[in-house]
């Protein structure tokens, strides 16, 4: 009887396979994304839709994206953890930490970007980190484990000595940046130093006479720094891998775009943020040096070697792929 019923058995497979494969893809997503100019590529994958587009070119066809912004990437990565979002688009820093936390659970899927982060001051009495008082607020946009928290750590121990880097953790604030941008043009404001991204920084220093650049991460790595990737859990990698392929190839179209009309992006950016700066001002800003737009991830291991040999990493990466997904090997990064 079982050998008479193969045949029957067999047909019911064959007729549920091609669902089971399709049920794999979920049909809407949450991604998360911060303020800036640093977030044009997502600027971009949402107003020309093309996640969605690369998605039903793999056959995912009518998937729904929803774009939700936080003013950090601590908020971002929590909501990553509880199941609340399924992509975070936010900085290396946190990438890091939440691959570290999971033991290899969250990797990165594609670099969005590699612009400089950027400490300034209105602060007169301030030429150099060393002149940084105990009354003195940096404003980062999460304490101790963001981007610009941990380069703040990395420049205080070159600054101030070995095992020195948790010297100016009591000086950071939290704050978002376009509420770290109004802190540092409101003269009674505690806040005198903000650890800025573009837009942001180059608004600061125009509208703020005594404003002026402290350092920047290209200062601290020796070069860029991608400050902007995708990423998300290792289970919704294995379970919709069209859709990280998806994330992946659109992402690297929004890059394109930026490299070849800038002009046409930040109008982009300008419609989806509601950003009130002139078309032209945020085309200026984009011919800034160091405003670098790319997929490959760029000086994120110098940034792991400091996680851990600080201790906020357990786990020791042996190279950048160790904490990006198998799809994003082939992009040569560092």
């Amino acid at each position: 009887m079982l050998r008479k019923s193969w045949p029957l058995v067999a047909a019911l497979l064959a007729g549920l396979l091609p669902a089971a494969a399709n049920a794999q893809a979920k049909q809407e997503i949450k991604i998360t994304r911060q303020p800036g100019i640093v977030y044009t590529p997502s600027h971009i994958l949402e107003s020309r839709k093309l996640i969605e587009k690369h998605a039903a070119a793999l056959g995912v066809p009518d998937l729904k994206v929803e774009w939700i912004n936080f003013a950090g990437g601590g908020a971002a990565t929590d909501a990553l953890l509880s199941g609340n979002v399924d992509i975070v688009n936010t900085g290396t820093g946190n990438m890091l930490l939440l691959w570290d936390r999971t033991k290899g659970g969250v990797k990165g899927i594609v670099a969005t970007s590699a612009l400089p982060l950027v400490l300034v001051t209105r602060n007169p009495a301030i030429k150099s980190l060393k002149d940084y008082g105990p009354a003195d607020k940096i404003a980062v946009p999460t304490v101790k484990v963001s981007t610009q928290a941990i380069l703040l750590q990395m420049a205080a121990e070159k600054e101030f000595g070995a095992g020195q880097y948790g010297k100016l953790d009591p000086n950071t604030v939290q704050l978002g940046h376009p509420d770290a941008a109004a802190a540092l043009m409101n003269a009674s404001h505690e806040v005198t130093s903000h650890f800025s991204a573009p837009p942001f920084v180059f608004q600061t220093l125009k509208a703020v006479p005594a404003a002026r650049v402290i350092l920047s991460s290209e200062d601290i790595i020796g070069g860029p720094l991608t400050v902007a990737s995708m990423f998300t859990t290792t289970k919704f990698a294995d379970d919709n891998p069209k859709l990280v392929q998806a994330i992946k190839a659109a992402s690297a179209e929004a890059v394109a775009l930026i490299k070849s009309n800038p002009r046409e992006a930040m109008e982009i950016y300008k419609e989806v943020t509601k950003d009130r700066a002139a078309v032209e001002d945020l085309v200026d800003i984009m011919k800034q040096p160091g405003m670098n737009f790319d997929t490959k991830p760029q000086g994120t291991m110098k940034f792991a070697e400091h996680l851990n040999k600080t201790g906020t990493l357990k786990m020791k990466p042996a190279a950048w792929t160790d904490y990006f997904l198998p799809i994003a090997h082939d992009l040569n990064g560092n």
